[in-house]
């Protein structure tokens, strides 16, 4: 027999207003709040100098595993973060769009627009400069916090939620979730085996991520209990 496909929903179905729904909108809120405060916190402690110890002693655990095989599977990895990322930002609006799926393109862009400048201003704020790397040459911008981890977590995370709203299947939705904190982990410890960020700073950009990518979702919440309001007015 041949396997099941994924139930795709419409383009741009509106969900009704439910107690899980308000449930979500909320948790996205507490998350929200939660990753802006062990930002700051984070933040704090890096100014400090204070997380010089953790930062040493997960580097020097990492480096150990080191192999020229490990190398190459690292870098391709670390490609996925970025330089391959925006190729995958690209492709998925193209595909948005001729799928009229209208509402998630726009989202998606929004998302990455915001999180390139979330990354600059903070980059430009801490002003922390970039650790010794391990592979390769010297990055020429600063370290906290790390691109990568953050671009990826904000495409990857974003995508899985758009994706996973339109598909019906539960095994299709936890797959896709699980593929996607898969990518989003690899690529933080891809930077970190390479060398060119600290653990603090993929830790980082992993909450500086959390913080916009929930803030996208309670925004496109509210415009969906608008809509539907309208539409049952």
């Amino acid at each position: 027999m041949p396997e099941p496909q994924p139930q795709i929903a419409g383009p741009e179905e509106v969900p009704r207003p439910t107690p899980l729904f308000e449930a979500a909108v909320a948790a996205s809120l507490a998350l929200a709040a939660l990753s802006l405060l062990l930002f700051g916190w984070l933040g704090r402690e890096v100014l400090a100098g204070d997380t010089a110890r953790f930062d040493n002693a997960v580097r020097s655990w990492v480096h150990q595993f080191a192999s020229s095989g490990m190398t190459s599977a690292m870098k391709a990895v670390s490609l996925l973060g970025y330089e391959i990322l925006l190729a995958e930002v690209m492709i998925a609006l193209i595909v948005f769009a001729r799928l009229r799926w209208k509402r998630a393109a726009l989202w998606l862009l929004i998302t990455m627009i915001g999180s390139v400048l979330l990354d600059a201003a903070l980059k430009f704020l801490y002003h922390r400069v970039r650790p010794t790397p391990f592979f390769g040459a010297e990055a020429r911008y600063y370290s906290f916090p790390s691109g990568h981890a953050l671009s990826s977590l904000c495409f990857y995370g974003v995508m899985a939620g758009l994706l996973s709203a339109r598909i019906k299947s539960l095994p299709w939705r936890i797959a896709i979730w699980v593929l996607a904190a898969l990518l989003v982990i690899a690529i933080g410890l891809s930077r970190i085996y390479l060398g060119v960020h600290y653990p603090s700073d993929v830790l980082a950009g992993y909450l500086a991520a959390t913080v916009w990518v929930s803030t996208i979702i309670v925004l496109d919440h509210v415009r969906k209990v608008r809509r539907s309001s309208k539409q049952t007015a």
